[in-house]
Protein backbone atom coordinates (compact mmCIF):
# COMPACT_ATOMS: atom_id res chain seq x y z
CA UNK A 1 0.00 0.00 0.00
CA UNK A 2 1.49 3.32 -1.05
CA UNK A 3 -0.82 5.90 0.52
CA UNK A 4 -3.17 6.08 3.51
CA UNK A 5 -5.41 9.16 3.83
CA UNK A 6 -7.03 9.70 7.22
CA UNK A 7 -10.10 11.95 7.40
CA UNK A 8 -11.27 12.86 10.92
CA UNK A 9 -15.01 13.52 10.97
CA UNK A 10 -17.15 14.94 13.76
CA UNK A 11 -20.75 15.81 12.80
CA UNK A 12 -19.78 16.36 9.16
CA UNK A 13 -22.94 15.16 7.44
CA UNK A 14 -23.16 18.35 5.34
CA UNK A 15 -19.60 18.07 4.00
CA UNK A 16 -18.26 14.52 4.23
CA UNK A 17 -20.14 13.23 1.18
CA UNK A 18 -18.64 15.79 -1.19
CA UNK A 19 -15.17 15.26 0.26
CA UNK A 20 -15.30 11.48 -0.10
CA UNK A 21 -16.66 11.79 -3.62
CA UNK A 22 -13.82 14.13 -4.64
CA UNK A 23 -11.03 12.20 -2.92
CA UNK A 24 -12.17 8.69 -3.79
CA UNK A 25 -12.64 9.42 -7.49
CA UNK A 26 -9.35 11.32 -7.73
CA UNK A 27 -7.09 8.90 -5.88
CA UNK A 28 -8.69 5.62 -6.97
CA UNK A 29 -8.23 6.68 -10.60
CA UNK A 30 -4.54 7.46 -10.02
CA UNK A 31 -3.52 4.93 -7.35
CA UNK A 32 -6.14 2.17 -7.67
CA UNK A 33 -5.23 -0.54 -5.16
CA UNK A 34 -2.38 1.49 -3.72
CA UNK A 35 -4.54 3.92 -1.73
CA UNK A 36 -6.82 3.64 1.29
CA UNK A 37 -9.07 6.34 2.72
CA UNK A 38 -9.82 5.93 6.43
CA UNK A 39 -12.73 7.96 7.79
CA UNK A 40 -12.62 8.24 11.58
CA UNK A 41 -16.12 9.16 12.74
CA UNK A 42 -15.92 10.21 16.37
CA UNK A 43 -18.63 11.35 18.76
CA UNK A 44 -21.00 12.17 15.90
CA UNK A 45 -24.73 12.26 16.47
CA UNK A 46 -25.75 13.08 12.92
CA UNK A 47 -25.61 11.08 9.66
CA UNK A 48 -21.83 11.27 9.15
CA UNK A 49 -21.31 7.54 9.70
CA UNK A 50 -24.21 6.55 7.44
CA UNK A 51 -22.95 8.75 4.61
CA UNK A 52 -19.41 7.41 5.01
CA UNK A 53 -20.73 3.82 4.90
CA UNK A 54 -22.61 4.61 1.70
CA UNK A 55 -19.38 5.69 0.03
CA UNK A 56 -17.50 2.71 1.48
CA UNK A 57 -20.05 0.52 -0.28
CA UNK A 58 -19.18 2.18 -3.58
CA UNK A 59 -15.42 2.36 -3.07
CA UNK A 60 -13.64 -0.59 -1.41
CA UNK A 61 -10.68 1.74 -0.83
CA UNK A 62 -12.72 3.55 1.85
CA UNK A 63 -12.91 2.14 5.37
CA UNK A 64 -14.74 3.50 8.40
CA UNK A 65 -13.56 3.63 12.00
CA UNK A 66 -16.30 4.45 14.50
CA UNK A 67 -15.35 5.96 17.86
CA UNK A 68 -18.41 6.64 20.07
CA UNK A 69 -16.63 9.35 22.07
CA UNK A 70 -15.78 12.82 20.75
CA UNK A 71 -11.98 12.55 20.80
CA UNK A 72 -11.22 15.66 18.76
CA UNK A 73 -9.36 16.02 15.49
CA UNK A 74 -6.10 14.94 17.08
CA UNK A 75 -7.53 11.84 18.68
CA UNK A 76 -9.23 10.88 15.42
CA UNK A 77 -6.03 11.35 13.42
CA UNK A 78 -4.06 9.25 15.91
CA UNK A 79 -6.68 6.50 15.75
CA UNK A 80 -6.62 6.60 11.97
CA UNK A 81 -2.83 6.33 11.93
CA UNK A 82 -3.06 3.14 13.98
CA UNK A 83 -5.23 1.60 11.27
CA UNK A 84 -3.16 2.89 8.34
CA UNK A 85 -1.05 0.49 6.27
CA UNK A 86 0.45 2.83 3.64
CA UNK A 87 4.10 3.68 3.11
CA UNK A 88 2.91 7.29 3.30
CA UNK A 89 0.35 8.23 5.94
CA UNK A 90 -1.43 11.58 5.80
CA UNK A 91 -4.52 13.37 6.97
CA UNK A 92 -6.84 15.98 5.54
CA UNK A 93 -9.83 17.91 6.87
CA UNK A 94 -13.35 16.65 6.15
CA UNK A 95 -14.41 19.90 4.45
CA UNK A 96 -12.27 19.47 1.30
CA UNK A 97 -10.63 22.86 1.84
CA UNK A 98 -7.53 21.14 0.49
CA UNK A 99 -8.46 19.90 -3.01
CA UNK A 100 -7.30 16.37 -3.95
CA UNK A 101 -4.76 17.74 -6.42
CA UNK A 102 -3.13 19.86 -3.72
CA UNK A 103 -2.96 16.84 -1.42
CA UNK A 104 -1.32 14.81 -4.17
CA UNK A 105 1.33 17.53 -4.49
CA UNK A 106 2.44 16.48 -1.00
CA UNK A 107 2.78 12.87 -2.17
CA UNK A 108 4.81 13.89 -5.21
CA UNK A 109 7.15 16.20 -3.31
CA UNK A 110 7.79 14.35 -0.05
CA UNK A 111 10.91 12.60 -1.38
CA UNK A 112 13.00 11.33 1.54
CA UNK A 113 11.60 13.90 3.96
CA UNK A 114 9.96 12.54 7.10
CA UNK A 115 7.02 14.97 7.04
CA UNK A 116 5.66 17.32 4.40
CA UNK A 117 3.20 20.11 5.23
CA UNK A 118 0.81 22.10 3.06
CA UNK A 119 1.28 25.81 3.77
CA UNK A 120 -1.15 28.64 3.06
CA UNK A 121 1.46 31.30 3.87
CA UNK A 122 4.32 30.58 1.47
CA UNK A 123 4.82 32.47 -1.81
CA UNK A 124 2.86 30.68 -4.49
CA UNK A 125 0.04 29.57 -2.21
CA UNK A 126 -3.52 30.15 -3.39
CA UNK A 127 -6.13 30.88 -0.69
CA UNK A 128 -9.69 31.53 -1.85
CA UNK A 129 -11.54 33.45 -0.63
CA UNK A 130 -9.14 35.44 1.48
CA UNK A 131 -9.78 34.85 5.16
CA UNK A 132 -11.25 37.62 7.31
CA UNK A 133 -8.72 40.02 8.84
CA UNK A 134 -9.28 38.96 12.51
CA UNK A 135 -8.64 35.34 11.58
CA UNK A 136 -5.51 36.20 9.59
CA UNK A 137 -4.14 38.31 12.45
CA UNK A 138 -4.87 35.58 15.01
CA UNK A 139 -3.18 33.01 12.77
CA UNK A 140 -0.01 35.08 12.36
CA UNK A 141 0.23 35.80 16.11
CA UNK A 142 -0.22 32.11 16.82
CA UNK A 143 2.49 31.21 14.32
CA UNK A 144 4.89 33.74 15.84
CA UNK A 145 4.34 32.21 19.28
CA UNK A 146 4.97 28.72 17.92
CA UNK A 147 8.19 29.77 16.18
CA UNK A 148 9.36 31.54 19.34
CA UNK A 149 8.44 28.82 21.84
CA UNK A 150 9.41 25.75 19.83
CA UNK A 151 12.16 26.93 17.51
CA UNK A 152 10.48 25.52 14.40
CA UNK A 153 10.65 27.66 11.28
CA UNK A 154 7.24 26.59 10.02
CA UNK A 155 4.94 29.16 8.44
CA UNK A 156 1.65 27.26 8.78
CA UNK A 157 1.26 24.63 11.50
CA UNK A 158 -2.54 24.51 11.30
CA UNK A 159 -3.31 23.73 7.66
CA UNK A 160 -5.16 20.42 7.72
CA UNK A 161 -3.06 18.57 5.13
CA UNK A 162 0.10 16.73 6.13
CA UNK A 163 1.82 13.51 5.04
CA UNK A 164 4.36 11.42 6.97
CA UNK A 165 6.56 8.56 6.01
CA UNK A 166 5.13 5.51 7.78
CA UNK A 167 8.13 5.05 10.06
CA UNK A 168 7.93 8.67 11.23
CA UNK A 169 4.20 8.45 11.99
CA UNK A 170 4.78 5.31 14.07
CA UNK A 171 7.75 6.85 15.88
CA UNK A 172 5.86 9.92 17.06
CA UNK A 173 2.55 8.24 17.93
CA UNK A 174 3.61 7.11 21.44
CA UNK A 175 4.67 10.69 22.27
CA UNK A 176 1.47 12.45 21.19
CA UNK A 177 -0.91 13.47 23.93
CA UNK A 178 -2.44 16.85 23.05
CA UNK A 179 -5.51 16.32 20.94
CA UNK A 180 -7.26 19.68 20.73
CA UNK A 181 -5.84 23.07 19.72
CA UNK A 182 -2.20 22.13 20.22
CA UNK A 183 -2.40 18.86 18.31
CA UNK A 184 -0.77 20.03 15.08
CA UNK A 185 1.97 21.83 17.00
CA UNK A 186 2.56 18.77 19.19
CA UNK A 187 2.75 16.64 16.06
CA UNK A 188 5.36 18.86 14.41
CA UNK A 189 7.29 19.30 17.63
CA UNK A 190 7.61 15.54 18.11
CA UNK A 191 8.94 15.18 14.56
CA UNK A 192 11.42 17.98 15.28
CA UNK A 193 12.33 16.65 18.74
CA UNK A 194 13.01 13.13 17.46
CA UNK A 195 15.30 14.44 14.72
CA UNK A 196 13.24 13.70 11.63
CA UNK A 197 13.21 16.08 8.68
CA UNK A 198 10.22 18.15 7.61
CA UNK A 199 9.39 20.67 4.91
CA UNK A 200 6.41 22.72 3.79
CA UNK A 201 5.28 23.58 0.29
CA UNK A 202 2.81 26.14 -1.09
CA UNK A 203 -0.71 24.81 -1.41
CA UNK A 204 -4.15 25.60 -2.74
CA UNK A 205 -6.73 26.06 -0.01
CA UNK A 206 -10.36 27.06 -0.31
CA UNK A 207 -12.54 28.11 2.59
CA UNK A 208 -15.57 25.88 2.07
CA UNK A 209 -17.56 27.48 4.90
CA UNK A 210 -19.55 25.69 7.57
CA UNK A 211 -16.93 26.12 10.27
CA UNK A 212 -18.27 26.79 13.75
CA UNK A 213 -14.99 28.29 14.94
CA UNK A 214 -15.41 31.20 17.34
CA UNK A 215 -12.22 33.19 16.85
CA UNK A 216 -11.98 34.84 20.29
CA UNK A 217 -12.50 31.68 22.31
CA UNK A 218 -10.43 29.59 19.90
CA UNK A 219 -7.51 32.03 20.09
CA UNK A 220 -7.53 31.92 23.89
CA UNK A 221 -7.66 28.15 24.01
CA UNK A 222 -4.93 27.82 21.36
CA UNK A 223 -2.65 30.15 23.33
CA UNK A 224 -3.16 28.19 26.55
CA UNK A 225 -2.67 24.89 24.75
CA UNK A 226 0.69 25.75 23.18
CA UNK A 227 2.03 27.32 26.37
CA UNK A 228 0.97 24.19 28.25
CA UNK A 229 2.65 21.99 25.64
CA UNK A 230 5.90 23.95 25.83
CA UNK A 231 5.93 23.74 29.62
CA UNK A 232 5.59 19.96 29.45
CA UNK A 233 8.98 19.85 27.72
CA UNK A 234 10.73 22.24 30.08
CA UNK A 235 12.07 22.34 33.66
CA UNK A 236 8.78 23.99 34.59
CA UNK A 237 6.58 20.98 33.77
CA UNK A 238 5.38 21.02 37.37
CA UNK A 239 3.34 24.10 36.46
CA UNK A 240 1.29 21.92 34.10
CA UNK A 241 0.34 19.55 36.90
CA UNK A 242 -0.92 22.45 39.02
CA UNK A 243 -2.78 23.92 36.04
CA UNK A 244 -4.44 20.59 35.18
CA UNK A 245 -5.71 20.24 38.74
CA UNK A 246 -7.11 23.78 38.82
CA UNK A 247 -7.85 25.96 35.78
CA UNK A 248 -7.35 23.06 33.40
CA UNK A 249 -10.58 21.50 34.58
CA UNK A 250 -12.45 24.51 33.23
CA UNK A 251 -10.72 24.56 29.84
CA UNK A 252 -10.62 22.18 26.89
CA UNK A 253 -6.95 21.48 26.24
CA UNK A 254 -6.65 17.82 25.48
Amino acid sequence: MKLSIVIPAYNEEKRIGRTLDLYAKYFVERYDGQVEIIVVVNGSHDQTAAIAREFAGRFPQISIVIEPEAIGKGGAVMLGFKHATGELVGFVDADASTPPGAFEDLVKQIGDTGLIIASRYLPGSVVEPRQALPRRVASRIFNLLVRTLFGMKIHDTQCGAKIFRREVAHAILPHLGITRWAFDVDLLFQVHRLGFTMKEIPTTWRDEGGSQLKITRASTEMFIAIVRLRLIYSPFNWVVKIYDLTLGKLMHHG
